[in-house]
């Protein structure tokens, strides 16, 4: 029997990743747990057998012919722990225990192919497309419970550098921004340390702290208001801003805003009706085709 300590000495040349990847070529249906005569194996601990397909899957294309030897020996000396301590495992625990974990791990099987069938199930056949009508009608019903958990603001704003020489034209621009102001603002942005001109989305009261320094939880009542314009300073640079709308919070968050959370919720309630369905179908076939039996109990 090859023991544990044996694996640990026992020399793994270069062209053992070779011989895996070839083994995996060769092809071979074998387990841990199944001896296959075509295909020799690398390793043996009891009647438990670990072969060349077994470790080639985890040999990715970017690894150096060392590095896979190396990957190869260090993963038989941890298998062969495993299997050493799973067999005294079996010998020196509780029979309730063991049984319990048996059916632990059946569940867990059971749960990991259904789950990634359904979710193969659900891919092909559930509908990803949201309308606007879906999402404007259930916002419509539902928006009392769509109460903001914080400030949010449509704004525009320039950071510059604190010795840009044109403050003044691009502070003024930024407050009319109409066409010829946008061109202008957007041909010289390059200068910028940063800029956010798209004054239509909602922003958290928060990401703008983050972004303008100037701005904090102590003074935002006084910047962060509809209309405001504001012209800030610190250490690293000048901040010009125009804030065009505000929802404070608790307010009913705006549609543009909650949009892609409402486009979740719905397709979440989707995949979930499409299973329920698919489940009930399966079910109502297997009966049919008497695959599915519940035997009742005698009185």
């Amino acid at each position: 029997m090859l023991s544990f300590q044996t694996l640990r000495k026992r020399p793994v040349f270069a062209h053992l990743a070779a011989y895996v990847l070839s083994g995996f070529l060769l092809g071979s249906c074998s387990s841990y747990f199944k001896k296959n005569e075509d295909i020799a194996p690398l390793a043996r601990v009891g009647e438990n057998y670990l072969y060349p397909a077994d470790v080639a899957v985890y040999i990715t294309d970017g690894m150096s012919e060392s590095d896979s030897a190396s990957f190869v020996n260090n993963y038989i000396t941890t298998w062969a722990s495993k299997q050493l301590l799973l067999s005294k495992a079996k010998i020196n625990l509780q029979e309730d225990k063991l049984r319990k974990f048996d059916a632990l791990v059946a569940d867990y099987k059971t749960d990991l192919y259904t789950r990634a069938y359904k979710e193969a199930l659900v891919s092909q056949g559930s509908d990803s497309l949201v309308t606007t009508e879906q999402l404007t009608q259930f916002y419509e019903e539902e928006k009392a419970n769509f109460k903001l958990k914080e400030r949010i603001v449509q704004l525009r704003f320039v950071a510059l550098p604190k010795n840009f020489l044109n403050k003044e034209e691009v502070s003024q621009r930024l407050k009319n921004f109409n066409q010829e102001d946008i061109s202008y603002l957007d041909s010289i942005g390059v200068q910028f340390k940063k800029l956010h001109f798209n004054d239509s989305i909602w922003v958290r009261a928060s990401r703008v702290l983050s972004e303008i320094p100037p701005i904090n939880l102590e003074n935002q009542d006084r910047y962060l208001k509809k209309s405001q314009f504001f012209e800030l300073e610190d250490s690293i640079g000048v901040y010009l801003g125009k804030i065009e709308e505000v929802k404070d919070l608790n307010d009913i968050a705006p549609l543009s805003f909650i949009a892609p959370t409402i486009k979740q919720v719905l397709l979440n309630r989707r995949k979930i009706n499409y299973l329920r369905k698919l489940e009930t179908e399966i079910i109502d076939e297997a009966i049919k085709d008497k695959e599915f039996e519940v035997y009742a109990k005698e009185q």
